[in-house]
């Protein structure tokens, strides 16, 4: 039986996430290349399972810009809890690439919940000040493209 270590775990991850999109990038002036670190977060903001990011790119690269990441609900039932941006001054679109997940966000802590079901091709966008979270509602793995801006006041 093989051990299972943060290596091959990471490869395995990838290698599911491939199955779906290409995950090459070619940064301005660079040569083309593929995720850059998986990190994995058992929870996510307090949600349950488990959420993978698949970095694209390296911290600093991008202008006003903190995460460019695939994130990644391998089962059902994973999730992002709920969270905000509003301390770093960040809005966060995510737009998704494949399966289908619940999207729920709310004005203020304990405020009303709105949900929408996410679908591929599906967008959203969270302004600082809101909280959001995100779960796999399908068998199917969940992939969505995360980006987060930042705006330094």
């Amino acid at each position: 039986m093989a051990t299972i270590t943060p290596e091959n775990e990471n490869a395995k991850i990838i290698e599911l996430v491939s199955q779906y999109i290409d995950l090459s990038v070619t940064p301005f002036k660079k040569q083309e290349r593929t995720v850059v670190r998986v990190d994995k977060r058992n929870p996510m903001y307090g949600g349950k399972g488990i959420v993978y990011l698949l970095q694209m790119f390296n911290e600093g690269e991008l202008t006003n810009n903190r995460i460019g990441a695939y994130m990644v609900f391998k089962n059902k039932g994973d999730e992002a809890g709920f969270h905000t941006h509003g301390t770093r001054h960040e809005e966060e679109l995510y737009i998704v690439m494949h399966g289908e997940g619940e999207y729920s966000e709310m004005t203020k802590k304990n405020g009303i919940i709105r949900k929408k079901t996410l679908k591929k091709g599906s967008i959203t966008a969270m302004s600082g000040e809101g909280f959001h979270s995100l779960i796999n509602t399908t068998d199917e793995v969940l992939i969505v493209f995360v980006i987060t801006t930042n705006n330094p006041q």
